[in-house]
């Protein structure tokens, strides 16, 4: 399910929620309004919202933490390409073929991850970019000396750790938001603007009120989702250090 249908979801819910309970209010007996009973509502209202937050926010840390540890790892990737391509150069002229194949690979891993029709687990997958074959052509490379020998096994480790971190970020291409507690988070919501609407007067102040707030609540939903989401959407990784990276590269 798309992060807009959520949101919109989430935001039917919660005013669905404070219409019925204007409408329940009407067909209430007048006894049920006491003050005694409306403390008792708020009371357990209070507790529902004090659980909402908490939730709500190990949601907002949940993917947060996912986004930044996706950009730490992008940026580690684009400092190691800039690395590689350096050892690569100190080796010798018989590393251009491979430099080149790292060139192209940056360019097409740029063109992957920040195009829109493309999957997650499509710009993650190593093996699109061709740094499979990378790998490859520096192994064949036949040193000459201890320098040679040492520079074509650094490469290799390099190698090896861009490819390592480009496979955790596909094994990480997933959602970190558990459904079952935004399911749960959308009907405490729910059930608290349900409140709202039980004692508030049904006026125009009061409808706006609610409406905007249940469009702050869809708000947050879309938020945390596209935080979730961080090679696609309105909220995205940026590609700044791959770029960088590239500009870098043929030096």
């Amino acid at each position: 399910m798309s992060v807009l249908a959520t949101s919109s979801i989430a935001f039917v819910c919660v005013l669905a929620g404070a219409l019925l309970g204007m409408l329940v209010r009407r067909v209430l007996p007048e006894h049920h309004f006491s003050q005694d009973s409306q403390d008792v509502v708020k009371l357990g209202m209070g507790l529902i919202g004090t659980m909402t937050a908490l939730v709500l926010g190990l949601l907002i840390a949940s993917a947060q933490g996912s986004f930044g540890a996706r950009n730490s790892d992008l940026t580690q990737i684009s400092a190691n390409i800039i690395l590689l391509d350096r050892v690569l150069a100190l080796y010798g002229p018989e590393t251009k073929n491979a430099r080149d194949r790292l060139r192209r690979s940056v360019t097409l891993v740029l063109q992957q991850m920040w195009h829109e029709k493309d999957s997650d687990a499509t710009r993650l997958d190593p093996k699109t970019a061709g740094a499979e074959g990378l790998y490859d052509m520096i192994g064949q490379l036949s040193p000459r000396n201890e320098v040679q020998r040492t520079l074509q096994s650094q490469a290799l480790n390099i190698a090896i750790n861009i490819a390592q971190t480009r496979w955790l970020l596909l094994e990480q291409s997933g959602t970190s938001i558990p459904w079952p507690f935004l399911i749960v988070v959308i009907f405490w919501l729910t059930v608290i603007f349900a409140s709202f609407g039980l004692f508030a007067p049904p006026n125009g102040t009061v409808i706006a009120t609610l409406l905007i707030g249940a469009l702050s609540v869809a708000g947050a939903i879309f938020l945390i989702l596209e935080l979730d989401r961080p090679f696609g959407g309105l909220i995205q990784i940026s590609s700044a250090p791959l770029h960088n990276a590239l500009a870098q590269l043929g030096r």
